[in-house]
């Protein structure tokens, strides 16, 4: 499995719905809360074989109230 954190910045006044949906979802191992520039960091497995940017596309992007992301692909814990 491919471990991926994800920044999600959500439209103003929706990032509480957007993690609702995201936890319906089932597809994330821990979702934040985040200050700054981003509102959540979803950290998330693909599984082994899938195309990462098909798989955010299919699973992630279709949440009303996501305006960006930014994704970070994982190669080896320390």
């Amino acid at each position: 499995m491919t471990c991926l954190f994800v920044q999600i910045r959500c439209r103003p006044g929706t990032a509480y719905a957007v993690a609702d949906q995201i936890g319906l979802r089932e597809i994330h191992s821990e979702l934040y809360s985040t200050s700054g520039e981003y509102d959540l960091l979803l950290k998330l497995y693909v599984p082994e074989g899938q195309d990462i940017g098909r798989y955010i596309n299919e699973n992630l992007l279709d949440i009303d109230g996501i305006e960006r992301t930014y994704t970070t692909q994982t190669y080896k814990a320390f």
